[in-house]
């Protein structure tokens, strides 16, 4: 049996009950084997792949607190510590019914090595709890994170682990947590990313997964000689990144058609009004479908996932995990989609992101494709440590730049291990191959 076999099987023995968490490890381990397979000896002598798959460190916790109406509400929170290798823990937090430890330990092991892409000195980890921000008070929510940071603090600090926002936590969310940080420990560091301008925040921040997305897949399709002007795009999603890779998308000439949430999605053929956009978001707080009242000759559609039966040049999954299956991508590619940029965290099945690459269609996997938001997540730490705040401009040509190193590494990667083209491959195994020396680097520890 090979070693990957062997890690495989030990790792589907071990967490049985944690499917999206084996999703992301078999994917990813599958992808590695040329790798592994040419330097095995020196990896099994360091348990590398034992190694890669374990979290250091999973944190549980309850997180008790008082409702508008005085009652006791009890949640529980998690902050899974994947690896260090190269750097501080770095992840974010996720406010969602959903959260479990499955769902943590899948994004903390894409984490480490989308953070490895960057080329930024970041391991990865990730964390949060099984609230909904949605439907509370503001009163409500800052009870929340307040009773959430009475524990995570003591896990937490500028050196060692940097959480950052992630679905349902947005700047309000960040602000009463690093507020409450700062009042338990008294000491005013870098320790959240994704703070407020007035205390450590960063230009650039709020856009940056969204812009990261539309660079890389700018790139992505420059080599390909094919221009994003005139482009019929689809976005699922409209949240924080669905919205600024619209805006991004647009800036260069795209003609945006299509948005979603929970509920279902918008269909404008005369290309999305993302003002309106942002009032029903990011002012309101609302539902997708209300742009349909606002503006006519839109169509809104129940069922979010109807949004891939829509004819476009370019799909950009920016929901949630598998958002986006095999019959889905049947269905982009019969009608003529051309290429497909992950800006959520791992939206598409297994089986859908092999037909994609089975079909050569321009496939960029979320672990490069949206790997901005850590990347000015990690430019703030540097801004924070060094008592400055830099221009919008100068942290967007950073973060435009890292993204164009992102493509460049994978594409490198997939094509020295006979993978043209594959970019998941590629991803996979550029980011691997840095934690993996430094693993080794360091010994076993």
């Amino acid at each position: 049996m090979s070693y990957v076999d062997e890690v495989l099987a030990e790792v589907r023995k071990k967490n049985a009950s944690e499917p999206e968490f084996l999703q992301a490890v078999g994917e990813v381990l599958e992808s590695l084997r040329a790798v592994v397979d040419a330097n095995e000896e020196k990896y099994r002598k360091y348990g590398i792949l034992e190694r890669l798959v374990e979290p250091e460190r999973i944190i549980s916790f309850r997180v008790p607190w008082i409702d508008d109406k005085g009652d006791v509400r009890v949640n529980r929170g998690y902050r899974v510590e994947f690896n260090s290798a190269i750097g501080p823990y770095k992840g974010g937090l996720r406010f969602h019914p959903t959260v479990n430890q499955s769902i943590l330990k899948f994004l903390g092991f894409e984490q480490t090595l989308k953070n490895s892409l960057t080329s930024l000195p970041i391991g990865g980890g990730k964390g949060g709890a099984d609230f909904d921000p949605k439907g509370k008070s503001d009163r409500e929510v800052m009870a929340f994170c307040q009773s959430f940071m009475n524990e995570l603090y003591r896990h937490i600090g500028a050196d060692s682990d940097v959480p950052a926002g992630d679905m349902g936590v947005g700047g309000r969310e960040i602000g009463y947590l690093y507020g409450q940080y700062k009042r338990i420990t008294g000491r005013y560091e870098g320790v959240l990313t994704g703070k407020g301008l007035t205390f450590g925040g960063s230009l650039g921040r709020t856009q940056a997964t969204g812009y990261g997305l539309i660079y890389i897949l700018d790139e992505m399709l420059s080599h390909k000689s094919i221009s994003l002007e005139g482009k019929r795009v689809v976005v699922s999603g409209s949240g924080n990144v669905a919205i600024y890779a619209v805006e991004k998308a647009q800036q260069l000439g795209a003609r945006v058609i299509a948005m979603s949430d929970s509920n279902g999605y918008i269909l404008d053929e005369d290309g999305i009004d993302l003002d309106i956009v942002k009032d029903i978001k990011e002012v309101k707080r609302g539902r997708i479908k209300e742009y349909a009242d606002r503006k006519p000759g839109v169509s809104f559609h129940e069922g979010a996932r109807g949004i891939w039966s829509i004819k476009c040049d370019i799909a950009l999954p920016c929901a949630t995990q598998n958002e986006l299956d095999l019959e889905d991508a049947k269905k982009l590619v019969e009608n003529g989609c051309f290429a497909v940029a992950e800006g959520a965290n791992m939206p598409s099945t297994l089986e859908a992101a092999a037909y994609f690459v089975e079909k050569k269609i321009n496939y960029m996997p979320a672990k490069a494709a949206n790997a901005g938001g850590v990347a000015v997540s990690a430019l703030e730490m540097t801004q924070n440590s060094e008592r400055l705040s830099w221009s919008f401009e100068e942290v967007d040509r950073r973060l435009k730049d890292i993204m164009v190193n992102i493509y460049a590494m994978t594409s490198r990667a997939a094509e020295k291990y006979g993978h043209e083209g594959d970019f998941v491959t590629g991803a996979n195994i550029a980011g691997f191959e840095k934690v993996a020396e430094a693993m080794m680097g360091q010994g076993v520890c």
